[in-house]
């Protein structure tokens, strides 16, 4: 599948190429945003948690729905907001994430570069593409809740929090997570633990860094903590 949102932070490429693959029939991400590592490995369960409402939201509008509800969506005309569609809120932050890239929140209007480069943005061929895909994630459960309130399943924990130095973009960002706490909370789950961050994290010993482009296309380090029934591996290693 590909990604049914543009999200800042997103980890489409990466959950391809960089990260190790489940470990288990059960994916968790506690910080889901864009939900990428589950988009690309689709395990028998998937949940999905955010503390985010509109993120939530946008979830259970596309698991909830059909291609042909999909398909029904409008498309916004040259000067148009989302507001001036007659659809749902959670479907107005949906095509809102589409009207830019990279963004941690819904946008209201179409970016100037959409003219230039049409399919990257909300309009048919993107419409088309969550279409033919959103029956594949009807399986999925969502849920909103701080981190650590989730029970500690057996499971592949994907954990891709704002990041301490550079998550700040979000609505609830580096600022209200307590690094020290989330590192002991994820070294204590069952199954499989894979948590991103970038270099210059301390909050567990990551492994790394690895180069990369990121989803605005600038050069990113990123480093990984990665562990399986209490042994840690060496990030890059698998």
């Amino acid at each position: 599948m590909k990604p049914f949102f543009s999200f800042f932070g997103s980890k489409y490429r990466l959950a391809r190429s960089l990260y190790p693959k489940p470990e288990h029939d059960m994916i968790i991400e506690p910080f889901a945003g864009s939900a990428c590592y589950s988009l690309v490995h689709n395990a028998r369960s998937v949940t999905i948690n955010d503390l985010d409402p509109v993120i939530v939201g946008v979830w259970d509008f596309l698991i909830g729905s059909s291609a042909d509800c999909i398909r029904s969506l409008p498309l916004l005309e040259a000067g148009q907001s989302v507001d001036d569609l007659s659809v749902c809120q959670e479907a107005k932050w949906f095509i809102g994430f589409w009207l830019n890239k990279g963004t941690s929140r819904p946008c209201k209007t179409m970016s100037a570069w959409a003219p230039k480069y049409p399919k990257q943005f909300w309009g048919e061929h993107k419409r088309s593409m969550v279409a033919s895909q959103v029956h594949l994630i009807n399986h999925w459960v969502t849920s909103n809740k701080q981190y650590y309130d989730l029970p500690n399943t057996t499971a592949c924990w994907f954990v891709d929090p704002p990041y301490q130095e550079a998550g700040t973009n979000y609505k609830h960002g580096s600022s209200g997570i307590d690094y020290k706490a989330l590192g002991a909370w994820c070294a204590n789950r069952s199954g499989q633990i894979i948590v991103c961050e970038n270099q210059g994290a301390d909050w567990l010993p990551f492994a790394g860094p690895e180069t990369l482009k990121n989803t605005r296309n600038k050069m990113t380090s990123e480093v990984a903590y990665v562990a399986s029934g209490g042994q840690p591996n060496l990030f890059g290693a698998q």
